[in-house]
């Protein structure tokens, strides 16, 4: 066989992004065009096993497709399709090609196309997703599981629109992230485990399959088994696509929770504000023309990867669309499923890198947050004398922020000198008198709650083994 040049590939996965051979060799045994050819062929085996179980063929039979199937290699079907202008008939073709003629009738027999093809296509993404896909979900939990336990109680200044808002933790921001994909990892998992196959034959009716069988869907349901699928209750020529649709849309969903998590990574870079760091080698060159510069590269790959990758979902809403009992529509469109995978393995991959080397500037996290820590007590303050019966509180308090900005009174300053706040001042409890000095201190409780989600996905992960 020609080994092709990388460099003369179409495809970026193939000679931009395959730098990384682990990864690739792990996704090549699901998704290659080998891999798919393999998973059509363990389907025909299925078939011929169980047609031997119900005593239609021999043990011996099995045997000999068993072998015959083991020597088939991609670049033989695709020579035999060129003839048959039909990949599946190329593939069983070369399979009666290998085995004596008494075992050639019980190939593909009561079998169409897509009782292969769509059965081949759950178990591959179904295996996939449990071998590789959520095992890469935990690794990445474990990460910032690690990350915000260290960070529970880093102070940081929340933002909202861009906007400093109130006090909040760095843990607790990665805390979120925590929860967001544990939750994708859970539906990613549901709906991987919930992908169909059929052998239900050309109108999904069972009319081939009920020349042979009393109960075509008793015989159906053995050959899910011995792949390890179940079939859904109701199919036409191919499996209903609802079940593919919610699983992709499910793989989506989770890149675009790494993705905002990147894009706010990538922000927190910047230089006006510095607070976290991407590793940098030192032979990595961060501009052509400015040397002195670091750009968060990986961060913006990630967002780039999603940005390509997520528009993909309105082609699988528009696959959902198949005239009748089936139509063609799909055929070229369903090859690039395992792009979506590929993008997102890669990017969860990269995540993972970058996260191992992670830099946070606690003492930049800080200066942010003092440079604007005399404005935070706005909100406790307004709270706390809306609580004790101020008429307009949040007007009282905004109307003291405009004199601090046109002051050199901070507003805390101005809180104290107002004689007719006193007897509201009178009223506070220690805790709040506490907020009102050391704005640091109102952060809620966000070292508990970070503590409570990490723990969550952690008891999640050991139950979930």
């Amino acid at each position: 066989m020609v080994i092709r040049n990388i460099f003369k590939n179409i495809s970026p996965f193939d000679h931009r992004y395959s730098y990384n051979k682990e990864i690739f060799n792990k996704l090549e045994k699901y998704l290659s065009e080998e891999a798919n050819i393999n998973y059509q062929l363990k389907v025909e085996l299925a078939l011929v096993k169980n047609l031997a179980k119900v005593g239609i063929c021999s043990k011996e039979i099995v045997e000999e497709v068993k072998e015959a199937i083991s020597t088939i290699t991609a670049e033989q079907v695709y020579l035999e399709e060129e003839k048959t202008k039909h990949n599946i008939r190329a593939l069983v073709n070369l399979v009666q090609e290998n085995i004596s003629k008494n075992a050639r009738p019980y190939i593909h027999l009561t079998a169409t196309s897509y009782d292969i093809v769509d059965t081949a296509n759950s178990l591959k993404y179904k295996e996939v997703t449990e071998e590789l896909i959520l095992p890469k979900i935990r690794e990445l939990i474990n990460i910032l599981s690690e990350l915000a336990l260290q960070e529970k109680e880093t102070i940081q200044i929340g933002r909202t629109h861009g906007q400093h808002a109130v006090p909040i933790t760095f843990g607790y921001v990665l805390a979120g992230y925590i929860e967001r994909l544990g939750l994708r990892y859970k539906e990613i998992k549901k709906k991987a485990d919930q992908l169909k196959g059929k052998f239900s034959g050309a109108c999904g009716t069972y009319n081939a399959s009920r020349l042979f069988f009393e109960d075509p869907i008793e015989f159906e349901g053995l050959v899910m088994e011995e792949l390890g699928l179940e079939a859904g209750d109701f199919s036409t020529q191919i499996v209903i696509a609802e079940y593919m649709t919610d699983y992709i849309h499910s793989i989506i969903s989770a890149f675009g929770v790494i993705a905002n998590f990147s894009d706010d990574m990538r922000n927190l870079q910047r230089s006006e504000i510095s607070e976290v760091g991407e590793f940098f080698s030192n032979d990595q060159v961060g501009s052509s023309t400015m040397p002195h510069k670091r750009n968060p590269i990986n961060y913006e790959n990630i967002k780039s990867m999603w940005k390509r990758t997520m528009p993909q979902m309105n082609t699988i809403y528009m696959d959902q669309i198949s005239e009748h009992q089936r139509d063609l529509s799909n055929s070229a469109s369903s090859r690039f499923i395992p792009d979506i995978i590929t993008g997102f393995v890669l990017s969860v991959e990269r995540l993972i890198k970058v996260l191992e080397k992670f830099a946070i500037d606690r003492k930049k996290m800080n200066e942010n947050f003092n440079s604007h820590s005399d404005m935070i007590i706005a909100e406790p303050l307004y709270i706390i004398l809306a609580s004790q019966g101020h008429p307009d509180a949040h007007e009282a308090v905004r109307e003291l922020t405009l004199q601090a900005e046109e002051s050199d009174k901070t507003l805390r300053e101005l809180f104290y000198l107002k004689e007719d706040l006193k007897k509201y001042r009178d009223k506070m409890s220690d805790y709040q008198k506490e907020i009102i000095e050391k704005p640091n201190k109102y952060l809620g409780i966000a070292k508990k709650r970070t503590q409570y989600i990490v723990n969550k996905w952690k008891n999640f992960k050991r139950r979930d083994k």
